[in-house]
């Protein structure tokens, strides 16, 4: 199991931090009463032990926790392995990875008496996205990045003639869901939706793609033909349950033709043009959203409750 070895701080810059009991991480500052701490994007230091054991391995003695300045002391855990946008619950405190590693300009004594230090290699860094108090002995659990493009397909959001409302909406949703990668805007043109769905879902850096609008009757409503015709498997019980659950708000959701389905291992999900409709269907999906992507990944296998 993932853990914390021990939380550490320091009052002013450029010294080593000592263990404390616990610690109050707040949003906007990081630590509190931490040197490091403020509005930005390195609130929060993070190195494992297993790292600071190779130090140890050299012969670098007394290396107590804290002393290559870290926040947070780990076991258990690949720390630099993790991409960054990953997220971290550590107590009641959720966290998320900003930074692997990070520039030495002045070495540190260790550098200097060994030739080496692991910190600016393996060390991480964090923002505190939901404050809470941490301990030593907390379990720390990793919740994936899910990795979220959304495309408005709109002719008038494409020419600058409508402000597109309804991808901000989605993104303000998914925000503490998702890591939002892109944003974008195509016109209501059947190969341009296309290409835009190749180029996002090929790059294989993406979950899932949101589309929305043009999957109503109009005759420029091709957002479902050109999702169909760059999936290789279609997933219909989405745009089912979309429609089921916005058929008891209106009965005009009867009249959406969205579509969803799999390319590689990005899911493609068709949602309705207005932004309140776009919501609302996001809303049946992110119940199971987490475990959608676990399993194209390859991570979950298992679809029953437990």
């Amino acid at each position: 199991m993932a853990h914390v070895i021990a939380v550490n701080l320091s009052e002013k810059k450029g010294t080593v931090k000592h263990p404390i009991d616990q610690a109050c991480l707040k949003i906007d500052l990081g630590m509190q009463g931490d040197a490091h701490a403020g509005d930005w994007h390195r609130q929060i230091s993070l190195l494992a032990q297993e790292s600071v054991d190779k130090m140890i391995a050299l012969g670098v003695e007394d290396l107590t926790p804290g002393k290559f300045a870290e926040n947070i002391t780990t076991r258990g855990i690949q720390l630099a392995a993790l991409p960054v946008g990953t997220r971290l619950q550590i107590g009641q405190a959720l966290l998320e990875v900003t930074q692997i590693g990070k520039e030495c300009h002045q070495h540190c004594q260790i550098f200097h008496q060994i030739g080496m230090c692991v910190m600016p290699t393996e060390g991480i860094f964090a923002k505190v996205i939901h404050e809470g108090t941490i301990r030593s002995g907390d379990e720390i659990i990793i919740i994936p990045t899910i990795r979220v493009a959304i495309l408005t397909v709109s002719d008038k959001g494409f020419q600058g003639q409508r402000t597109d409302q309804s991808g901000p909406a989605l993104a303000a949703a998914l925000k503490e869901h998702a890591h939002i990668q892109a944003q974008l805007i195509v016109p209501d043109e059947f190969e341009q939706i296309k290409s835009a769905l190749v180029e996002i879902a090929d790059a294989g850096k993406t979950d899932i793609i949101f589309t929305t609008g043009g999957t109503g009757l109009a005759p420029r409503d091709v957002t479902p033909e050109a999702t169909l015709a760059v999936i290789q498997r279609a997933v219909p019980g989405i745009p089912e349950a979309m429609r089921a659950t916005s058929m008891q708000i209106t009965p005009r959701a009867m009249l959406s033709r969205a579509a969803a389905g799999i390319r590689a291992r990005t899911l493609i999900i068709n949602l309705p043009g207005s932004p309140k409709a776009a919501l609302e269907c996001l809303q049946v999906l992110l119940p199971a959203m987490q475990h959608a992507v676990e399993t194209l990944r390859g991570d979950a296998y298992e679809c029953g409750r437990k």
